[in-house]
């Protein structure tokens, strides 16, 4: 939305203003994510990665698992395999076992809306978080907020209502 008054007529934008604003961009995401610098400027091969440590640090990113494969210096074979022996489960499954597990985090600790969180955990869109989100859990995303809410509640209710029960 910022670019737009920048188009024009034809909607192109200019190359050297596209540049900066691409520039721009990454610095935001350094800024962010300074974590992120090792990925967006190693222009070499990457090497061989402690697996188990990458994955754990970067679960969150839509990516696909050819690309973590090249991320950790694996073919796609060898890093099924070793991400096998590893976690005890195939790729896919771990990481959106993992994602749910943080998603599950987030709405019963942290409170988070739905909406807030399904994109920041790597989900392509909302039906699909929720459709793996009842699968795993039995209990649907929102069924599980409102249980949040409830339980928040009655905590509250029974430190005012019975204040001697809730200090021990």
């Amino acid at each position: 939305m910022s670019l737009e008054p920048y188009y024009n007529n034809s909607g192109n934008i200019s190359s050297t203003f596209s540049d900066i604003k691409r520039e721009e961009l990454l610095l935001i995401l350094l800024q962010l994510q300074p974590e992120l610098s090792d990925i967006l400027f190693d222009f070499g091969l990457p090497g061989r990665l402690d697996l188990e440590k990458f994955m754990q640090q970067n679960y969150k990113f839509n990516v696909n698992i050819e690309r973590f494969a090249f991320l950790t210096g694996r073919s796609l074979s060898a890093f099924k395999r070793d991400f096998k022996t590893i976690f005890n489960e195939t790729p896919n499954r771990w990481l959106i076992k993992r994602r749910l597990q943080e998603a599950r985090f987030l709405i019963e600790e942290k409170t988070l809306k739905l909406a807030d969180i399904y994109i920041d955990l790597g989900f392509e869109d909302l039906s699909h978080f929720y459709f793996a989100f009842k699968r795993e859990f039995g209990i649907s995303p929102r069924e599980r907020t409102n249980d949040t809410k409830k339980n928040i509640l009655a905590a509250v209710l029974s430190f005012f209502y019975f204040p001697s029960f809730s200090s021990t």
